[in-house]
């Protein structure tokens, strides 16, 4: 008898066990804010949507080296900023499609009413495409420094007003690579 009670109880906990699950994930999926996806605010939204422009004209910077310098460690840091922001674009623009988010299409997100920190002007761009040896090298690492810098102010912005841990730990991992870049670039500058 003792026997057939416990095994009634077992049943019943279990079965309420089982309703309660179902009763939390009924509640989770019509309440998002309940389910442990990764949240983000409009910081989020705001810096990927403008750092992927940045970090293209980045690249477009660093491929206008081949042809323009021979200076090997100018040609070597072109190429490990290029290695290093692509991927970082592929991701960026994953996580806005993700969110059902606008991505931006080449160097401009639409309505965006302010210019991001150190992008180049077109005039910049053109100087930068005209000039070839010494006098390029002293361009690409002026200009690229000043790009680098506004990145780090756009990741700065981003760890201070952000929400999503991965973005936040992207603009951390920004920030750092292009400090130490910035050094390097510095460098090279005060040697010529």
């Amino acid at each position: 008898m003792i026997r057939k009670n416990l095994v009634g109880v077992a049943l019943a906990v279990l079965a309420s066990a089982g309703m309660l699950t179902a009763c939390a994930d009924a509640e989770s999926a019509s309440n998002p804010s309940n389910t442990t996806a990764s949240e983000h605010n409009a910081a989020d939204v705001s810096f990927l949507q403008q750092m992927i422009p940045h970090h293209q004209q980045a690249i477009d910077m660093a491929g206008l080296v081949e042809g323009r310098t021979t200076t090997a460690v100018v040609v070597d840091l072109a190429g490990k900023i290029e290695k290093a922001q692509d991927p970082e674009i592929e991701q960026m623009t994953a996580w806005l499609k993700e969110w059902g988010e606008d991505t931006p299409a080449g160097h401009s997100m639409p309505n965006m009413d302010h210019e991001m920190p150190g992008m180049m002007s077109d005039e910049q761009m053109a100087q930068l495409e005209q000039a070839s040896g010494a006098a390029f090298d002293q361009l690409w690492l002026t200009l690229m420094t000043a790009h680098h810098q506004g990145a780090i102010d756009m990741a700065k912005a981003e760890l201070s007003d952000g929400a999503d841990g991965d973005v936040k730990a992207l603009a951390k991992r920004i920030a750092t690579a292009q400090e130490a870049e910035i050094r390097q670039m510095r460098d090279l500058t005060a040697q010529s």
